[in-house]
């Protein structure tokens, strides 16, 4: 009797910000995984979104948007995307109709030596119309050779199925690497910090959400609630006015926004505290970066 075939691999999106990486990382793996702004820079992780099925095993991974590191937070950052190169079955270039082909030349260039196959994804493309897409897709097609160039929109869902059905043909036969049941590779913790980071988006301006990090201080599920304690850490006295607000109204609307969220996302009742200290430059500091789990050495 021949051993049942199973297909697994790591199939990694990459591209500049602000191109719809986390809109099309949902679309892929069919859950909420990769929070989502219209502020570029949104993602600072990699973070893993997996889809199973009984004979396959496919691997999602969102990474930031490539960018030239101003400090070390994003050093590390430009480090996840690159590494997503190097250990790629399948590789998702993502750009959109409305950047060049030439920005960031120097990560185009690593693109085009990478030895999995690349799927050139121009997303947007409601945005344009034929013969614009036409005149985009000739550059690429210059630039990339290789790599198969698929239009879609990951806001509507257009064509994400047919990116779907050549993943899973393109994946190698594997065993799977996670277990059969898994979603993702983070911890539920994580997941919290990126709803709150996520509001924090949303509701401030300006340096505000790039200048604050969130950890969870607190975790404690019991069969009817989840008691959490998160920490916004930023990094001046200013910022940290801001976040509070007037009589602590601002920091008590995203609380109660996030709280909303998790609760949804854990379909469970949660009890949110959410306080906010300041560690000065915290972006540059290697013992911080490593302990928000932006380092391993």
């Amino acid at each position: 009797m021949t051993e049942k075939r199973h297909k697994s691999g790591f199939v990694n999106i990459v591209g500049n910000p602000n191109v719809g990486k986390s809109t099309l990382m949902n679309r892929l793996v069919g859950e909420r995984i990769s929070i989502i702004t219209s502020k570029a820079q949104t993602t600072r992780h990699r973070i893993m979104g997996i889809v199973n099925t009984d004979d396959m095993q496919i691997v999602y991974s969102d990474t930031p948007g490539v960018l030239h590191p101003n400090y070390k937070l994003q050093e590390s950052m430009l480090n996840f995307s690159q590494s997503a190169l190097g250990d790629a079955d399948v590789l998702l270039y993502v750009t959109d109709v409305i950047e060049t082909v030439d920005k960031n030349e120097d990560f185009l260039r690593k693109v085009q030596q990478a030895a999995c196959p690349v799927l050139l994804l121009i997303n947007k493309i409601d945005q344009t119309d034929q013969e614009g897409l036409e005149k985009l897709a000739t550059c690429w097609r210059d630039f990339l050779p290789a790599a198969e160039i698929i239009p879609i929109s990951a806001l509507s869902g257009f064509n994400i199925d047919y990116v779907k059905k050549r993943v899973e043909a393109l994946v190698p036969d594997s065993p799977p690497y996670f277990e059969k049941d898994a979603l993702t590779d983070k911890p539920a913790r994580f997941f919290v910090t990126e709803i709150i980071r996520e509001k924090i988006l949303l509701y401030y301006q300006k340096e505000i959400p790039y200048a604050v990090e969130v950890i969870v201080e607190w975790f404690k599920e019991s069969k009817d609630l989840i008691h959490i304690k998160a920490l916004i850490v930023a990094e001046r006295e200013s910022q940290k006015g801001i976040i509070i607000g007037h009589k602590g109204q601002a920091l008590k609307k995203v609380a109660a926004l996030a709280r909303k969220d998790i609760e949804h996302f854990f379909d469970k009742k949660v009890f949110l505290e959410v306080f906010v200290k300041i560690e000065k430059d915290w972006r540059n500091r290697d013992k911080l970066l490593k302990s928000f789990g932006y380092r391993s050495d």
